[in-house]
């Protein structure tokens, strides 16, 4: 049987320092890695592990999904997340959900449910059946950047104020259970300053996707994603014979000529680790089985990599 292996990303974009810098993402990365990998030694499934993840992600206010998620246009915050499981083939989620804490919960609820997919005014009354306690997302930091933005009337297309690691920013976990099955889960607060009703790439099979054989998570640009339908099409590539980092390799040179930003993350169900990115930075790190170990400090621009 394989070795529990994880791999999981706090988003992607031009820098760390809008998120504290190195060290301190290094910190929280690698101890939640630490925490999904004990969890899934003592004998956590992989969608349990993916949800953990995603939970304490969403938990870390310097990433963008459930609290530390960025504002709307209208000052508003609506998270969507996603999550599937390789196994069964199954994937459910929420889109533009608001005050809950872990979108991911609800998008784990939904596995078990005929209709698994629910946006705003769904996602909110199943948060009401469930019972779930109204929860504010909001941070001091995000309230801030929105009401600098909001004085030049958001016409600083939001690079100056809002930091460009927040508008690539989302959350995602790959998981390699001791079972051999995959699973994957991603959550977002959305780009920032968005349309109202705008839906990300994360809650989408496009943004987050798996199947027995390989699993990937997305982050970046989420149209960009969506253009290319980035996960699913990884993951089908893997299932039409190429090897997981063959996969990403070709997706990845393709999506560059084409100027896209993102990166992404996954796992197949031998354990090989690959990630590849467009843009500058991703906040990825992984355990292999052996270590840990971390994209933190990669070159800008187009890379693709892999660990056995």
């Amino acid at each position: 049987m394989p070795q529990p292996t994880v791999i999981l990303h706090g988003g992607a974009g031009s820098s760390l320092q809008d998120k504290g810098g190195l060290i301190p993402v290094r910190q929280s990365l690698h101890g939640i890695v630490t925490q999904v990998v004990q969890a899934l030694k003592e004998g956590a499934t992989a969608i349990e592990a993916v949800v953990l993840g995603c939970r304490l992600l969403e938990d870390e206010p310097r990433f963008n999904a459930g609290t530390g998620s960025v504002l709307q246009s209208d000052g508003q915050i609506r998270m969507s997340a996603s999550l599937m499981d390789g196994q069964r083939q199954c994937f459910s989620g929420v889109i533009n959900v608001s005050r809950v804490k872990n979108p991911i919960d609800l998008a784990h609820w939904l596995q078990q449910c005929p209709d698994r997919v629910l946006s705003d005014v769904g996602a909110a009354e199943l948060a009401r059946e469930l019972q779930l306690p109204v929860y504010q997302p909001l941070t001091d930091q995000r309230l801030y950047e929105w009401l600098e933005e909001r004085k030049g009337n958001f016409s600083k297309s939001m690079a100056r104020v809002v930091a460009e690691g927040a508008r690539r920013g989302t959350v995602g976990v790959v998981v390699l259970d001791q079972q051999g099955h995959l699973a994957v889960g991603t959550s977002t607060g959305g780009k920032g300053f968005e349309r109202i009703g705008r839906v990300s790439d994360s809650a989408t099979p496009a943004g987050n996707y798996a199947n027995s054989l390989a699993a990937v998570s997305c982050t970046g640009i989420g149209e960009d994603i969506l253009d290319e339908a980035l996960a699913a099409r990884i993951v089908v590539r893997v299932t039409d014979g190429l090897s997981l980092e063959a996969a990403f390799e070709k997706s990845f040179r393709e999506a560059a000529r084409r100027q896209r930003d993102f990166g992404a993350i996954g796992l197949d169900r031998q354990g090989a680790i690959a990630w590849g990115k467009t843009c500058d930075v991703l906040l990825a790190a992984y355990w292999n089985g052996t270590a840990i170990g971390d994209t933190l400090e990669l070159p800008p621009g187009l890379q693709v990599g892999s660990q056995k």
